[in-house]
């Protein structure tokens, strides 16, 4: 992938300008863990969100383990976090939950989501499903304890949790990516790990419409309470 972040932002970027144009009051400091930077004092944040990565939540990178005790510590503290696509499936693990690399093989492309439980943070007006580009094998296939399920597809049954054990939400899709990084994304994985058929049929499935800005608004209003003055 390091030819992609020449020509695109890189995901904090992406996150900041994501959530930045439904809350402008929102500001963002970025740690790459994968580089060795520590990890932040929770108490010191206002809000927490756990990007994508290549690496699986079972993977012994020696970053992982500190990433799951700071999930489970901001848990506990009741500070808002967000998890998308790895970062999901790290708050899953780490909270009770269990993930693995699927059967069902890779998901790729534009995958649509029902809502399953309408949450606060979506507004008064909640579209019954929502659209958004994916890339993954591992997911989700047991949610922690008392979570609750707020987005599902066919393909990924536990694609949205609401956790009862912190202030914690996450998502399996990623809203931060433009149709462009998507199809660059899929294109630099032809032939390995993907067939040509698999990457055609994802470029093309990236011709329906997104629901990006929606789920953008999501997280800002997940986090606004945080940061809201008095």
């Amino acid at each position: 992938m390091g030819s992609l972040w020449t020509r695109f932002p890189d995901y904090p970027e992406m996150f900041a300008n994501l959530i930045g144009q439904a809350n402008s009051r929102l500001s963002f400091d970025s740690v790459t863990l994968v580089d060795g930077a520590p990890l932040p004092d929770p108490g010191t944040l206002d809000g927490v969100l756990i990007t994508g990565s290549p690496s699986g939540v079972y993977d012994p990178e020696p970053w992982i383990p500190p990433l799951m005790d700071f999930i489970r510590w901001t848990a506990a503290s009741r500070i808002p976090q967000v998890g998308i696509c790895f970062g999901h499936q790290a708050m899953a693990q780490a909270l009770g939950g269990k993930v693995v690399k699927s059967e069902k093989g890779w998901g790729i492309g534009r995958h649509t989501y029902a809502i399953e439980n309408q949450q606060a943070w979506m507004g008064e007006v909640v579209p019954p499903e929502f659209s958004l580009a994916v890339s993954h094998q591992d997911q989700v296939t047991l949610p922690p304890p008392s979570a609750e399920v707020t987005a599902r597809s066919e393909f990924c049954p536990f694609a949205g949790l609401s956790y009862a054990q912190g202030s914690a939400i996450s998502f399996q899709g990623h809203p931060e990516y433009s149709d462009a990084f998507a199809s660059a994304l899929y294109e630099s994985r032809r032939s390995a790990p993907l067939s040509n058929e698999e990457v055609d049929g994802a470029k093309r499935s990236l011709s329906q419409p997104h629901d990006n800005a929606l789920l953008g608004q999501w997280i800002a209003n997940f986090f606004a309470p945080a940061t809201e003055p008095g």
